[in-house]
């Protein structure tokens, strides 16, 4: 499959190509960013579960919100997240899986959150959307859902700060990493590139020490590790790891 850059010009969007873009060398590759997602923290003890990542190297907070509508489980809401906001040191990344997110905007951007994350498949009208999220005063992001090809946001890219592919199907935690999600990524990171886009890739689902190398590859910038880290015997060594994979 082919898709046009501004110039025109057709740029092959298939095929898999571990790569990153051209341009970038080792001595000039930012270190990934990573966003642990909060879905898989002990909530008993959330308090410090925060407090641990205020100290790690962690670059976001993934905040999942699931509405038991959009997609078959419930998470929290505006409540949890107002308590994580008072004593995260980092900026929030809120994911909403929900119908209808355009109804959040101005909460979110309450709550202080960098980015505001809207699924493709929830938004009947998604540059407006983005639209409002700028306007709010966030970055804006969008996330398709493992069946949804990166090819339906050809005509929105130039509005987008971060496209999140979901590696997993949305909706809970600990899945196994969909393969595909692969071929996906590098097929988005051709077209941002061949664009001179800023774009950022971002990943949520299925991240572990063996996905995580293949994700940077094939052109990730961002990583969503849950269970990954909060399973891990060491959540901090574990975020600097994927921290430091370039």
């Amino acid at each position: 499959m082919f898709l046009h850059n501004a110039t025109g010009t057709s740029v092959a969007v298939s095929g898999r190509l571990p790569y990153r873009p051209a341009a970038l060398n080792p001595s000039t590759i930012l270190t990934m960013l990573v966003a642990p997602s909060l879905l898989s923290a002990n909530f008993g003890q959330l308090d410090a579960e925060i407090e641990m990542l205020n100290t790690s190297e962690a670059d976001w907070y993934h905040l999942d919100v699931m509405d038991g509508v959009f997609v078959p489980n419930i998470s929290f809401g505006f409540p949890v997240m107002e308590a994580i906001a008072k004593i995260a040191r980092r900026p929030l990344d809120v994911h909403l899986m929900t119908v209808a997110p355009e109804k959040y905007v101005e909460r979110v951007a309450r709550l202080g959150a960098k980015v505001m994350n809207v699924h493709y498949e929830a938004c009947t009208h998604l540059h407006r959307t983005l639209q409002e999220i700028r306007a709010a005063g966030m970055q804006t992001a969008v996330t398709l859902n493992p069946h949804t090809p990166v090819e339906v946001l050809c005509d929105v890219l130039e509005d987008v700060d971060v496209a999140m592919l979901m590696g997993v199907n949305p909706g809970f935690g600990g899945q196994k990493f969909i393969p595909h999600t692969l071929a996906k990524t590098e097929r988005l990171r051709r077209f941002i590139d061949a664009n001179g886009l800023a774009t950022q890739i971002e990943i949520d689902g299925g991240v572990n020490r063996e996905t995580a190398p293949q994700l940077l590859a094939a052109g990730a910038d961002i990583l969503v590790a849950g269970s990954a880290v909060f399973k891990a015997a060491d959540p901090q060594a574990e975020i600097s790891h994927y921290k430091h994979l370039a």
